[in-house]
């Protein structure tokens, strides 16, 4: 009998790990602790699988990416299942206020909503703005093309619908965001992409606006920069693979 105790003990230890690795609670199951992701999921869960579902897609697999545009004061969500390359729509939402002109932001304090691409990189389940997702404002290209001391940053997908330099959607428009970004970040989505355009960039829009900043050559040659990835993402619909170059231009 005593000469099987070791045995013994090592199977229990084992036994405890795997009841220990089994029963870590996931991203969403941690935010579920808050009280404004539980109001979220009772009021919009149903709402948000419905819109999958007619699109041939699930929260538990799902994977999305985001797309603004300013001067349509649009948000886009598109989707796909993990297994997947290339996202669809799934729903389109007014952003309800915005600050600062069109262009990228190049400092802290100027009201500018960044442009360019980025990626969600914290959820704030108790945001001054009911609930809100964080961009990695500022990225490497925000810090090569900036010649500022100080970029700002805390930039926002949020909600209300009061800004500095943020996205605000409503608090009833972002307890859907957040619950769709969180179910994604849950099938481990690590980096969700969150494009940032100035308008929609199609080749007659671009006559149109490089007319209306004719006499701003560097903001021209950033948006013809952006515009790459625009094209590229319109007609693949596929997350981009970007780089960014020693002068803080992006390549594709």
């Amino acid at each position: 009998m005593i000469r099987y105790l070791p045995m013994m003990r090592m199977f229990l230890l084992l036994s405890l790990a795997l009841t220990s690795f089994t029963f870590q609670p996931g991203f969403l199951a941690e935010q579920k602790r808050y009280g404004r992701v539980r109001t979220a999921i009772s009021e919009k869960q149903e709402l948000v699988e419905d819109r999958l579902k007619a699109k041939n897609l699930s929260l538990d697999a799902l994977n999305i990416l985001l797309v603004a545009y300013k001067d349509d004061d649009v948000l886009e969500v598109y989707g796909k299942s993990k297994q997947e390359t290339s996202y669809r729509k799934i729903v389109a939402y007014e952003i309800c206020s915005r600050s600062g002109r069109l262009g990228p932001k190049r400092k802290g304090g100027d009201g500018q909503v960044p442009e360019g691409f980025y990626y969600i990189n914290r959820f704030n389940p108790t945001s001054s703005f009911y609930l809100s997702l964080g961009l990695n404002y500022p990225n490497l290209a925000d810090k090569r093309k900036s010649k500022a001391t100080d970029l700002g940053g805390d930039i926002f997908i949020h909600g209300s619908c009061v800004t500095i330099g943020c996205l605000p959607m409503t608090d009833e428009v972002i307890k859907e965001v957040y619950l769709i970004a969180a179910h994604a970040k849950n099938n481990g989505q690590s980096k969700i992409p969150v494009y940032v355009f100035p308008f929609r960039m199609s080749d007659n829009n671009m006559v149109t606006y490089k007319a209306q900043y004719k006499d701003d050559a560097e903001l021209l040659s950033f948006w013809s920069n952006l515009k790459v990835g625009y094209d590229k993402f319109v007609l693949h619909k596929k997350e981009l693979s970007t780089r960014v170059m020693q002068n803080g231009d992006y390549a594709f």
